[in-house]
């Protein structure tokens, strides 16, 4: 696929009026580049990753990644088994995270459905899918041979035409927004690409970086119609929550995002125990992928923010506060349920989708003394989503559960910016764009910060459907 008409071409193939699935492609100078490659993770657009991607694999001359979480990475192992074999571009700290959130995927896949094939066999009905999974370890494998590191803030010449630079999102350990610089002759384009943008003085990670010149800017909006709710600090929601919840003898349930939240969890958790504002618990992370993810959050100071450094310096470490079991086999986890007194369980998926979270869940739904804690973000359709909007019952592992335990969220500890710092991000912009395109959010938030920005601004917003293209002249 060779991009013939004049200037540009964008077409938005993910993540377009809903959040998950991001994947955009960039047609210019003759060239057809990929920006992310993401799973679909939405009920009503699940279909979407079985279908052949929309752009010929083998015309694809580079993929270029943001991050490493699955909505952004998930399909990249069906686009080599399809037939891409070009480099695929990350910083190094989303390299190495990749290979686990990618070969975790291809895994649980393969787990989830063999169960599903031997439910349905109990059940005598059959699968509108034929009974393989979405990918295979060994593609996964394929894909992460062709990862090539690159580092923040250095240019990188894809060709003559385009050069790419990874800037700190501020988002996850490893995150980068992406300027590209497009030159067709005398001409120059610079477009930016949001990625996920993290919010500002957040622990860990440096805060997001502010870009002051773009003609074209695909901004991310998972929260782009409000701001954290601040009803108190996020370490006094935590410790309120812990401490009910152990007066009524109950444990603490809390769905994890491997990657960030769980590191997070752990730094504020032992914070909190050093002050003597929670009781000392057994905690347990309870994912085999948090804790290589913390691994090589160990591997990676130069993203850390100066206080995370300075505790370094200190020789005192934020992932590993004492108190804190780290599980990797089924053994470990199933032992947790055997447990008397109360305790911290941490497991995923983040949403409740799959993983070990799942049969904690099965133990603990129906207890009215325990509580289940979601600290992010929850996509349309999940399970996690309908148990945090208080649904009396669920459907888990084939059969419908009553919601008896106690559920509560933690407001202000997310990844993403919220609306003002969305608006802070795109205002450090020094003259207006040409165009902004509003992604990565329910059609409902997008529409919303769209209005704002053109209300604010002045500016063309546009938000795009899934499957729609731009010419960028």
């Amino acid at each position: 696929m060779r991009w013939k008409g004049n200037g540009m071409k964008l077409t938005f193939f993910g993540a377009n009026r809903q959040v998950t699935g991001s994947r955009y492609c960039l047609e210019a100078a003759g060239r057809t580049v990929l920006i992310d490659c993401g799973l679909f993770q939405e009920r009503p657009f699940l279909e979407r990753n079985w279908k052949q991607c929309p752009v010929p694999p083998q015309s694809i001359e580079a993929v270029l990644l943001t991050h490493a979480h699955l909505d952004h990475s998930g399909l990249l192992p069906r686009l080599v088994r399809h037939g891409f074999h070009g480099p695929i571009y990350t910083t190094g700290a989303s390299a190495e995270l990749a290979a686990l959130v990618l070969h975790d995927s291809a895994r649980l896949q393969q787990e989830d459905l063999e169960i599903k094939q031997a439910r349905h066999q109990r059940e005598g009905r059959l699968s509108p899918h034929p009974y393989e999974p979405l990918y295979t370890p060994d593609d996964a494998q394929r894909a992460l041979g062709l990862f090539r590191r690159v580092a923040y803030d250095q240019p990188l010449k894809v060709d003559q035409a385009l050069t790419v630079t990874w800037h700190d999102a501020g988002h996850i350990l490893g995150s980068g927004l992406l300027e590209i610089v497009v030159r067709e002759g005398e001409r120059e384009r610079h477009l930016v690409f949001s990625g996920d943008l993290g919010q500002w003085n957040t622990p860990i990670i440096k805060d997001p970086t502010l870009l002051t010149r773009a003609d074209y800017v695909v901004m991310e909006s998972t929260y782009g119609d409000k701001d954290h709710d601040g009803a108190g600090t996020i370490e006094e929601q935590l410790a309120r929550v812990i401490n009910e919840t152990h007066a009524r003898g109950g444990n603490l349930i809390v769905p994890t995002f491997a990657i960030e939240r769980a590191q997070e969890l752990v730094f504020y958790l032992g914070r909190l125990t050093r002050a003597g504002k929670i009781p000392h618990l057994m905690v347990f992370l309870d994912s085999p992928m948090a804790v290589d993810a913390t691994d090589i959050f160990r591997r990676h100071p130069e993203c850390f923010d100066p206080q995370i450094q300075a505790l370094l310096k200190q020789q005192e470490s934020p992932f590993t506060p004492p108190g804190v079991v780290f599980c990797r086999t089924t053994d470990q986890s199933k032992a947790i349920n055997h447990l008397r007194g109360s305790a911290i369980i941490m497991a995923g998926s983040g949403m409740c989708t799959g993983g070990r979270i799942k049969h904690h869940l099965d133990h603990h739904l129906e207890r009215p003394e325990s509580t289940i804690l979601f600290v992010g973000y929850q996509s349309q359709g999940t399970l996690g989503r309908q148990i945090m909007d208080g649904a009396r019952e669920v459907r888990l592992f084939g059969r419908m559960r009553p919601v008896r335990a106690q559920v509560a969220q933690i407001h202000g500890m997310s990844a993403h910016a919220g609306r003002s710092d969305l608006l802070r991000w795109i205002g450090s912009l020094q003259a207006a764009p040409r165009q902004v395109f509003i992604t990565h959010g329910e059609e409902e938030v997008s529409l919303a910060l769209a209005r704002e920005l053109q209300q604010k601004f002045q500016w063309n917003v546009l938000v795009p459907q899934y499957g729609q293209a731009a010419e960028l002249p």
